[in-house]
């Protein structure tokens, strides 16, 4: 009896945690979407211009990108109990292929900028996302304890490049975020490079294996790594010599010198970054290990269909926008236009920029009109064998 109870708890937490973590992060995700779309122009993380709740607001979106990834090769050691690692590769390749597909057309014209005229690319996270999974599927074929070793010392160690300065577009692509190409009209921004986005999926592959353990030593694995990632940041950001490529330094008031120290680099992202998003990140998922409390059911249906969310919930926002430019200007042809990497993914009409409260009524509004939806395409998956399905 203590077998199968131990068994039907291992199988919950496979379907339950990871997928309610991933929840939460998509919809974390929305709020810094919603404020590329409607928010003030200007950085978020400019300590010379900000304020403590615009920083706040896009670092708390910092977690999305990290926790994804991870998940990712999460997801698909996990999904070894139903495929053997011949079927998986195949999956992560063809699906990394279709990713990469999305990013630089379907998604990229119909849902982020709503035009096909390429006057401005930004590469941007499913083209680093795809690239993971077509690493991974090659990868699979090692043990695990290798891949998990790949992904940790990419993780660690490729700060060590941040020295190299390079405009060749292969390094770009790798690790150094770059414009690639640009001609009178044409701007190609490469936003995401693969080091060390290929590791955090890898890592995370490696992290699948706990799910085979009982609960309690699980659980008591995710606290001590959660808490050793988290002691890790402070402690090598505290030393500021290494792990980022911007030290931290004391500002005008000491909440600001906060602001410093948590202010890491994402593009691409450093150690210091993803020790600072991945350690809370573990304590999170060893908090809701054995059960998902209520009110975040919600967040365990968009988790089950995270990419579906990620790809309506840009399209509606864009939308909403495009409804909003009429009621308030009477025009909407600045919606269809994205000229150059300072108007991207939307040119900004006259006074457009709203307030944070705004904001975040907006978010709130996009993510209460997803939830229906992905509620839907996730029973649709569900009763239904359609192997396209598992695409999106």
């Amino acid at each position: 009896m203590a077998t199968l109870a131990e068994a039907v708890t291992v199988k919950r937490a496979r379907l339950e945690s990871v997928d309610l973590l991933r929840g939460v992060i998509m919809i974390i995700m929305a709020l810094d979407h919603t404020r590329d779309f409607f928010g003030q122009p200007g950085s978020p993380t400019n300590l010379a211009t900000t304020s403590a709740a615009l920083f706040f607001t896009r670092w708390i979106t910092h977690f999305c990108a990290p926790v994804f990834f991870l998940l990712v090769g999460t997801g698909a050691f996990l999904s070894l109990r139903k495929r053997t690692k011949r079927e998986l590769s195949r999956f992560l390749f063809t699906r990394g292929l279709w990713l990469l597909f999305l990013e630089l057309t379907l998604f990229r014209c119909l849902a982020v900028q709503f035009n096909f005229d390429y006057h401005v690319t930004i590469i941007n996270v499913l083209w680093a996302l795809g690239w993971s999974m077509i690493v991974l599927s090659v990868l699979v074929y090692l043990p695990t304890w290798a891949v998990t070793t790949f992904g940790v010392v990419m993780i660690a160690s490729h700060n060590l490049l941040d020295r190299i300065v390079s405009a060749n577009p292969l390094w770009s692509i790798l690790h150094s975020p770059n414009i690639i190409y640009s001609s009178p009209g044409h701007t190609v921004l490469l936003a995401y490079p693969l080091i060390p986005w290929v590791g955090v999926t890898a890592a995370g592959y490696g992290l699948g294996q706990i799910y085979g353990w009982t609960t309690e030593r699980r659980r008591v694995f995710l606290l001590r790594l959660g808490i050793g990632l988290s002691v890790g940041f402070i402690l090598l950001r505290a030393i500021n010599m290494y792990g980022d490529p911007f030290s931290w330094a004391t500002q005008r008031t000491p909440l600001f010198t906060v602001l410093s120290f948590l202010n890491t680099t994402k593009y691409p992202p450093s150690l210091l970054f993803l020790l600072m998003t991945l350690g809370p990140a573990m304590i999170f998922l060893w908090a809701i290990d054995s059960h998902t409390p209520h009110l975040l059911r919600p967040a365990l249906i968009i988790g089950k269909v995270p990419m579906f969310y990620f790809l309506l919930h840009f399209f509606f926002i864009h939308l909403l926008a495009v409804l909003i430019c009429f009621a308030r200007y009477g025009h909407i042809y600045w919606m269809f236009q994205s000229p150059d990497i300072a108007h991207f993914p939307i040119t900004q009409p006259p006074g457009w920029g709203l307030t944070l409260p705004l904001v975040y009524l907006l978010w709130a509004v996009v993510v209460v009109t997803m939830y229906p939806l992905c509620r839907w395409y996730a029973a649709l998956k569900q009763r239904s064998s359609n192997p396209w399905l598992s695409y999106i």
